[in-house]
């Protein structure tokens, strides 16, 4: 059976581009599905419920309610792939939340697939939330995100496995430009003809790795004993 994904775009630092690579992911997921969800966990703007507000949903982790709202559609296998923009102010607690309820092993009871993007970092802040996600997720499940924009040079070495994925720098300009909240990724490729521009050419390898990681992700076998199975049928919405 096929997973339904969740990517979920994290670091405990700010300024590292993870609401330029979710609303990326969340475009991608668009257009290969046609449809999408993701959630907004963030306090500054612009985020991605500015850029995306058809298909973004607001979402907290400071009290049990929100928690609540949060994870609930999470855990549904209901074959929506979902992006979560977490902010830095959220990292802790997310990931504490997770731990506590045993967020992993439900959701592959419920035949879904949470894979962890995590934006790396040279501080002393992202290594530290960095090997607490190796501790707590396991490795199949967290894939390290290179955004040479942010993090000149070579990736940190701890970082450096081999689920990665690089995020190549764009010029200032460019940057500035896809950083409006009018642009579309999606749509600069369909309106723009000529391909060779390094815009296009960017775009395009991004959603190439996007859905190469996508391909993996929902082929995923996950294995049951046969009393689990019937229990997971419990965590599928009837479509």
């Amino acid at each position: 059976m096929l997973a339904t994904p969740i990517y979920i775009i994290c670091s405990p630092s700010p300024q590292v581009g993870k609401t330029l690579i979710a609303r990326a992911m969340s475009e991608f997921l668009l257009l290969k599905n046609g449809t999408a969800l993701s959630f907004d966990v963030n306090l500054k703007e612009p985020s991605l419920l500015d850029y995306l507000p058809n298909i973004t949903e607001t979402a907290d982790v400071i009290d049990t309610y929100g928690k609540m709202q949060l994870m609930d559609p999470l855990i549904i296998h209901d074959r929506v792939a979902k992006v979560i923009d977490l902010g830095f102010h959220a990292f802790d607690e997310f990931f504490r939340m997770c731990e506590e309820i045993g967020f992993m092993k439900e959701t592959a009871r419920c035949y879904v697939a949470p894979i962890i993007l995590f934006i790396a970092g040279a501080d002393r802040i992202s290594f530290r939330g960095y090997e607490m996600l190796r501790r707590r997720i396991p490795a199949a499940s967290l894939v390290t995100v290179h955004n040479e924009f942010v993090l000149r040079g070579e990736l940190p070495e701890a970082m450096d496995g081999e689920r990665v994925l690089r995020i190549p720098a764009l010029p200032l300009f460019l940057k500035r430009y896809i950083d409006r909240l009018g642009f579309s990724f999606t749509g600069y490729l369909r309106n723009e003809n000529d391909w060779s521009t390094e815009l296009h050419q960017w775009i395009r390898r991004n959603y190439s790795m996007f859905r190469d990681l996508d391909s993996s992700v929902m082929l995923r076998k996950v294995y049951r004993s046969r009393g689990t199975d019937i229990d997971s049928l419990r965590c599928t919405r009837a479509t």
